[in-house]
């Protein structure tokens, strides 16, 4: 048996995310198993959507989060780590800049990445591998800054995209109808209505919303119906209800409410009755991805 470490570092627009994970390497089966997370909600979309730079603030806490990342891979004895910023990054003027100055403070490097990309690694989870039947498959990443639909049928790849519709987005009132209505249509006409649609959902979002729904069974689907009574349950508390009464944190309380609205406009549009939530997003497809090119170079 061999075991490797890998870290995943995930620069979203609200949070920066180190995933560190081992690999567990055994009679020709791979195994990935989750070390420890640590989330920083840094919310970097808030500067980029409304003034498209950075603030000097902001670019520090980043850079003493990466230098503190650094020293945690290294007491890990991390052997590979990729870094990924999202959506934020993207839009900021000034984002070759801060990656620059990270590189030289932190000794990390970082790679902006552009929807089709972020859709890609997302697809490395193995998500094909969930799929138990050959009915529509909806995989739904909603974040800060974007949101991510992949369109799997027959356990294939068949369609994606990536929208500029994200939870800080429309907390800072920034999305646009144009773009709500161009992911309507691109929705709809995936013609998936008809076929028993289900969605994969992916995010700190979707999976707080599950487990306060309080289902028995792990793995069991959230209902439509049972969907739209979280949305008008936690719609009934304020933010700061929210954090006091049930026990959120201040970075998820208030984007959790646009997080819900996105998933029921998709679930609406597609036709969906079932939302499936395993609990995998970028940072596990940026280990799988890594794992991957480590295992070609040494071959």
């Amino acid at each position: 048996m061999r075991v490797l470490k890998f870290a995943a570092i995930d620069i979203g627009s609200n949070a920066v995310r180190l995933l560190l994970t081992n690999v567990i390497e055994e009679n020709e089966t791979t195994t990935f198993q989750k070390s420890s997370l640590i989330r920083i909600p840094l919310r970097l979309g808030e500067d980029a959507f409304s003034t498209g730079m950075l603030s000097e603030r902001r670019v520090e806490k980043l850079v003493k989060t990466m230098i503190a990342y650094r020293h945690l891979m290294e007491v890990e004895d991390v052997i590979d780590y990729k870094a990924c910023a999202t959506s934020a990054m993207r839009e900021a003027e000034n984002a070759n800049e801060v990656i620059r100055r990270v590189q030289e403070e932190s000794g990390i490097a970082i790679e902006i990445i552009d929807g089709k990309r972020e859709a890609e690694i997302i697809y490395s989870n193995g998500i094909v591998e969930m799929l138990n039947d050959y009915n529509p498959y909806l995989y739904v990443d909603v974040g800060g800054g974007s949101t991510e639909i992949t369109l799997f049928e027959n356990k294939m790849n068949v369609a994606s995209r990536s929208f500029n519709i994200g939870t800080i987005r429309m907390l800072k009132d920034k999305v646009t109808k144009e773009s709500l209505d161009e992911m309507k249509a691109w929705v709809k006409d995936l013609n998936v209505q008809r076929r028993n649609p289900k969605i994969i959902g992916s995010g700190g979002n979707i999976n707080k919303i599950y487990k306060l729904s309080g289902k028995k069974t792990e793995g069991a689907p959230l209902l439509y119906s049972e969907f739209k009574e979280m949305y008008q349950f936690l719609r009934y508390y304020s933010v700061e209800e929210r954090i006091k009464i049930l026990g959120m944190n201040p970075d998820r309380a208030d984007v959790i409410i646009p997080a819900a609205k996105i998933y029921l406009k998709v679930m609406k549009w597609a036709g969906v009755k079932q939302v499936i939530v395993p609990t995998i997003g970028v940072s596990d497809g940026i280990v799988h991805t890594l794992y991957k090119e480590h295992s070609t170079r040494t071959c």
